[in-house]
């Protein structure tokens, strides 16, 4: 010995001299059967060839993790994990390495290639947002109904409608840059819908005055420009809710007028006060977004690219307001296509999650085009069907709020693919022609209208199948 030995307790004695009890052990985890390696004290004589029968029960018991493979390299690699040696290969299976027991494996066990679980749906829409942004297109116009006894509604609508279209091709505009802007960051987001939709409430306002000439209804005018560009700022940041809120005292004034004359204080103050609210919610949604760290060095989308939205914006307001001018029911027939661009929101939505879907059923090109045109077939359909019941009750011509309806939708599934220069060009031709038909009173104005929307209709249907019947725009 080189020292002393220490005999404190708990030292090395107690591995040498200490007696030890004997102490339970716990239960060794089993083991499958055919890796129990049993080759000590056993005597076996030499083998000829593989044991066929040990070898096709390690099969059946590994089928589950065999059959997917491609390759007996990966049921090598799956028998090493599992801890064979060499000698439990060559005395139990008469294999003489692994890759040859692989290799028979791979030979018995047929291949399974099961199908992965479903993916989630990456444009599943939100039913209860869309719905709602529906009702909050038409909501506005309850505050119309309660000041209509204050103000000339033919001398003075011009303006009004001026103004709203001057809104509306900007609002379009001003959120596809936004939500360009979106992806660089929330605080660049609010800092382009804080320069842009004052800019566009102004530009509204001083396009009603030019109609005008002045008066009060230029004040009723940029309250319209207001209330439009602070509504377009909540949409594109998703607080819808905020807005309906906003807007409470509009709807609790309509809700009375059926039972109760409000007077004129009421008729003026509750939309001034809707108005005020939605200010003031846009205001603070605003200071929240611009509270955002900025980032720099983001990449700044150029205005050009966001000018086709805005031109869709005036197209789609022209046709709209020409559809009103030749209804009898004019304000039930905006309406009704009003609330429908929520759903038609949804279908969007709707028709991109089909569409990733039919990447994954098909495959071949061919019969990708003809399910697309199935899904497309599928959406119009949905989307003008409940139409036309609404149109009925309402007096509307349907075939002219049918397609309109249907050149609204197409041209906006267009969009959202990023094909908005044949959008935007086919609906300004259509409202183009239609309103010289209407402006000038030609011969068969009444039928111009919906022959120019159905064929803008059909070449914009045509224009999907072409686009967006290809795998490559929804990879």
């Amino acid at each position: 010995m080189s020292g002393p030995m220490s005999l404190e307790p708990g030292g090395s004695e107690q591995d040498t001299l200490a007696l030890r009890l004997a102490e339970p052990r716990p239960a060794p985890r089993r083991r499958p059967r055919w890796a129990l390696d049993d080759t000590t004290l056993t005597i076996r004589l030499p083998r000829r060839g593989p044991d066929e029968d040990a070898v096709s029960e390690l099969a059946a018991e590994l089928a589950d993790r065999i059959g997917p493979a491609v390759h007996p390299y990966e049921v090598a690699a799956l028998l090493e994990s599992e801890g064979l040696s060499a000698a439990l290969i060559n005395e139990r299976y008469g294999h003489p390495n692994l890759f040859s027991l692989a290799a028979a494996l791979y030979e018995r066990v047929p291949r399974t290639f099961p199908e992965p679980a479903p993916a989630a749906d990456p444009w599943r829409p939100d039913t209860v947002r869309c719905l709602l942004r529906g009702v909050l297109f038409a909501l506005p116009g309850l505050a119309y109904l309660l000041t209509a006894p204050l103000w000339n509604a033919a001398g003075e609508a011009a303006a009004l409608i001026v103004a709203g279209l001057v809104s509306w091709a900007w609002g379009q505009a001003l959120g596809h840059r936004a939500h360009l802007r979106l992806a660089t960051g929330r605080h660049e987001t609010g800092r382009t819908l804080l320069l842009g939709a004052p800019v566009g409430a102004v530009l509204a306002t001083g396009a009603a005055a030019l109609v005008s000439g002045g008066g009060r209804v230029v004040l009723a005018a940029a309250a319209q420009s207001l209330y439009l560009a602070a509504a377009g700022v909540l949409l594109v940041l998703a607080r819808e809710r905020l807005l309906l809120a906003a807007l409470s005292p509009l709807i609790a004034g309509a809700a009375v007028l059926p039972w109760w004359e409000p007077g004129r204080p009421l008729r003026t103050g509750l939309p001034l006060l809707a108005l005020t609210a939605t200010l003031a919610v846009t205001g603070w949604v605003l200071w929240r977004t611009l509270s955002a760290p900025a980032v720099t060095g983001g990449h700044r989308p150029r205005a050009l690219w966001s000018l086709p939205y805005g031109l869709f914006g005036l197209a789609a307001g022209v046709l709209v307001l020409l559809e009103g001018r030749q209804e009898p029911n004019a304000p039930y027939a905006v309406i009704v296509l009003t609330v429908s661009m929520g759903p038609a929101e949804w279908l969007l939505y709707r028709y991109r999650g089909l569409s990733v879907g039919a990447l994954r059923a098909t495959a071949t090109p061919a019969a990708f085009l003809l399910r697309s045109a199935g899904i497309l077939a599928l959406c119009l359909l949905l989307y003008l069907a409940p139409l036309l019941p609404a149109a009925l009750l309402t007096g509307a011509a349907p075939a002219a709020l049918l397609l309109l309806a249907a050149t609204l939708w197409t041209a906006l599934l267009l969009q959202a693919f990023g094909a908005a220069w044949p959008s935007a060009a086919l609906c300004l031709t259509a409202a183009t022609v239609a309103g010289a038909f209407s402006l000038f009173h030609l011969p068969g104005a009444g039928l111009a209208l919906p022959l120019c929307c159905g064929a803008a209709a059909l070449c914009l249907a045509a224009g999907a199948l072409v686009l967006l019947g290809r795998p490559a725009p929804h990879g």
